[in-house]
């Protein structure tokens, strides 16, 4: 059974409440909201009819004094009133008050005006706790497919990486830098509007398959210790279409395309340069797709200081020189800028 307090310091409207009430609800009659306040420390009503003109504590005061207290603030109230002015329903609708009812009022409109809206309220909360479990639900199927695209991602980097015997760890590295990269462009509001619309949460995990491509390449070429010649370069600079095809195919099976097509935006430009001389299709400037222009320098930088069959090592100093010198030509400069400025934090990535 549902609980009523009817506050009211005029005991003939307690006792008409009361009557009315009784038999379909547990009702508790209070002579001033002082009472109230004392009894609502152990009992919690669904419903509070509150007059609004009493001593000491008026309506508006005891309501301001609920809505102020998380414990009671989603209680809803129902003023008693003998004012019908506009300007007492608009102040009271605006303390958040769910309805009026003029005194003097019958029993019958009483009891029925309660019903209606404790039924809607019923209504109101079974729908915020169906809405609540649907999010409850949609997170958790979030956070399986984030789970999930995490371990596809894990897995097919992993099966580009030890097909190149010395680039350990390399797609690891990337994505560490690429996420330093990213915070650093927004602290300082590089490109920030655009960074803004991205899921950071899902292009971090994407951009691991950015040389899935190299699938495609034979091992021979891929760990060959010296010089490429021409004929070999060609080749390699296939993994960025080849990628992108790969990626496509997963896109028409799954149909996941967030995730998927950062993964793709990724693989086809991270090998274009600013001035235009990139592969695989030489765009310049703007036109590189900003994701390619960031990962760019954080797939070069991890390619200067890590040994490869072609070469060794170089320190960090000598590759932050390298990238300086490249700014307006590889790099796009806004973004070597924010490099130089956290580049001691990629040296500590291992």
């Amino acid at each position: 059974m549902k609980t009523i307090f009817v506050v009211d310091d005029n005991n003939a409207n307690l006792i008409m409440a009361e009557a009315a009430l009784s038999d379909q609800y547990n009702v508790f009659t209070l002579a001033s909201a002082s009472v109230m306040f004392e009894l609502l420390e152990d009992v919690m009503p669904d419903l509070i009819l509150l007059d609004i003109m009493m001593p000491e504590i008026d309506g508006f005061e005891a309501l301001k004094q609920l809505k102020a207290n998380p414990r009671h603030a989603e209680i809803p109230v129902m003023f008693l009133t003998g004012r019908n002015d506009s300007t007492t329903e608009v102040h009271g609708f605006e303390m958040g008050v769910m309805d009026f009812i003029t005194k003097p009022f019958s029993g019958p409109v009483l009891l029925n005006r309660v019903k209606k809206h404790l039924a809607l309220e019923d209504i109101i909360r079974e729908r915020t706790e169906m809405l609540q479990q649907r999010t409850e639900m949609l997170q958790q199927q979030t956070e399986k497919l984030i789970r999930l695209q995490n371990s596809m991602s894990s897995v097919l980097a992993d099966l580009v990486e030890t097909r190149g015997r010395l680039t350990s760890k390399h797609i690891e590295r990337t994505s560490t830098y690429l996420n330093i990269l990213l915070n650093a462009m927004l602290e300082r509001g590089v490109y920030q509007d655009e960074i803004k619309e991205w899921d950071i949460n899902v292009i971090v995990p994407a951009i691991r398959l950015h040389d899935l491509g190299k699938i495609v390449v034979t091992d021979l070429i891929l760990n060959k210790p010296g010089k490429l010649t021409t004929e070999e370069f060609e080749l390699i600079k296939l993994h960025s279409t080849e990628g992108e095809k790969i990626i496509d195919d997963i896109i028409k099976e799954s149909g996941d395309e967030t995730f998927l097509d950062y993964a793709k935006l990724c693989a086809g430009s991270h090998h274009e340069k600013w001035n235009g001389s990139g592969y695989p299709r030489g765009l310049k400037g703007g036109d590189i797709p900003l994701l390619g222009r960031i990962m760019a320098i954080a797939d070069v930088y991890d390619a200067l200081v890590s040994d490869r069959p072609y070469k060794k090592a170089f320190t960090h100093e000598k590759a932050i020189g390298i990238i300086l010198d490249e700014k307006g030509r590889h790099f796009d400069p806004q973004i070597v800028d924010v490099f130089l400025e956290v580049s001691d934090l990629f040296a500590k990535v291992e």
